[in-house]
């Protein structure tokens, strides 16, 4: 009888305890949108983007100048066959640097993505972790990633943050 009532009594703890647990909430992706520094950061990652792209035009351009000089030497018999072979290898190095350009520009603007994106992502964790302080949340959910499909029993804690974050 009393592993009974003891057995009762732990089930009804574990249940109320269950229940008792908060949980909410939150679109990153909405409130990444929503933050106004974005357009700033968005801004900037464009025009240091537009900086390196006219770079990687200017040695396309460069390289076509060269590419056409040498056609039209080598169909009109300008060059010797010797002189070709310097022009076409001073030409394929050249289109080597351009796809290493290529490379490279896409390794500087992932790293200057995570340079002016990191510290809003920074201050959206600080008040996502504040108000569920605040509020007594056991768990946040991301309502923005693949991460919850589901969520009947959850509070939705954007006005919260967008509020803790001032906008």
């Amino acid at each position: 009888m009393k592993t009974a009532i003891t057995t009762i009594l732990l089930s009804f703890l574990l249940i109320t305890g269950i229940n008792a647990q908060k949980y909410g909430h939150i679109n990153s992706n909405a409130i990444i949108v929503a933050f106004p520094e974005v357009k700033t950061a968005d801004a900037e990652l464009e025009s240091y983007s537009t900086q390196l792209i006219q770079k990687g035009q200017s040695m396309m351009k460069e390289y076509e100048t060269s590419y056409q000089a040498y056609m039209t030497k080598a169909n009109g018999g300008e060059i010797s066959q010797l002189e070709m072979q310097q022009e076409e290898t001073k030409l394929g190095q050249k289109q080597q640097e351009i796809q290493q350009y290529e490379v490279e520009v896409k390794d500087l603007v992932a790293k200057k993505k995570q340079e002016v994106y990191q510290p809003i992502l920074d201050k959206i964790q600080v008040a996502i972790n504040e108000v569920g302080k605040e509020n007594g949340y056991t768990m946040i959910f991301d309502a923005g990633s693949t991460g919850m499909v589901f969520a009947l029993e959850t509070e939705d804690i954007m006005e919260l943050v967008k509020a803790k974050l001032g906008i």
